[in-house]
């Protein structure tokens, strides 16, 4: 309850006398004057709603007091010659071929740790998700030179079911083990980047975004729940706007064709 005690001492009043208006305003004076996180904000309204409702019994949706919102921070991607340089890092193969279906599909870790030697579609080119973020099926792109790895892979393990098995061949290697490897490579290759495993998949749908790839079969190759999430992409591919031709344009083209 330190946040309510500060809140008391600020107006030098019992908590129970602050009114919601001086809450707000003391609100705003942490954001402004303090700069406080958006979270440390949370957590004063959170300790004032248990004071009104718990405690006091009041009506809390008469007095709703409208929380934070996170600072969203853009997603750190890598360049496609840096993404080249991390997967040749690894001298396991394993590890290559780790990193390699991270960023060629787009995979979260858990999903990678996931991963049967079933969900391997080399017919048509694709990797099946079982039960990904939101416990949904989906699937994803698998690229042909990820194939030829993954082929090299399996005829030096010769996993049985789960295709990048730990110590124990029916249980899949930890997420500890593959940021490990991931963190590893980075030193290796020499990037001095604010990155994390999950940036494989980050740059994965920004590359995609660069090659002219709809936002929309982006949307279903990531799995995400709603179209938001993915145009975060926008906000960092580097997209050439030189070779978009206006609408108005092709109209006038459209129009002299058919005088």
């Amino acid at each position: 309850m330190s946040s309510l005690r500060r809140m008391s001492e600020h107006f030098n009043k019992h908590p129970v006398k602050i009114t919601p208006e001086e809450v707000k305003d003391y609100l705003q004076y942490l954001s402004d004057s303090k700069q406080v996180s958006p979270s440390t904000i949370n957590q004063a309204i959170g300790v004032y709603k248990i004071l009104q409702s718990d405690i006091l019994c009041n009506d809390w949706e008469s007095i709703r007091i409208k929380r934070a919102r996170p600072k969203k921070r853009l997603p750190v991607v890598f360049s496609k010659e840096e993404i080249a340089s991390l997967v040749e890092m690894p001298k396991n193969l394993k590890h290559q071929a780790i990193l390699s279906i991270t960023y060629s599909s787009g995979l979260r870790i858990s999903e990678v740790m996931g991963l049967k030697v079933s969900d391997i579609d080399s017919g048509r080119m694709l990797v099946r998700i079982n039960q990904g973020k939101g416990k949904k099926d989906r699937y994803t792109i698998l690229a042909k030179s990820t194939l030829d790895l993954l082929r090299k892979y399996y005829r030096k393990y010769r996993p049985k079911e789960v295709l990048f098995p730990g110590i124990d061949p029916d249980r899949p290697i930890s997420a500890r083990t593959i940021q490990f490897v991931f963190k590893r490579a980075m030193k290796k290759a020499g990037i001095a980047k604010e990155a994390y495993f999950h940036c494989l998949r980050h740059s994965f749908a920004t590359h995609l975004l660069e090659q002219g790839t709809n936002l929309k079969l982006i949307q279903q190759l990531m799995g995400h729940t709603t179209m938001r999430t993915t145009s975060t992409y926008l906000h960092v591919a580097r997209l050439d706007f030189q070779s978009v031709v206006s609408p108005g344009d092709k109209l006038i083209s459209d129009s002299d064709g058919n005088s």
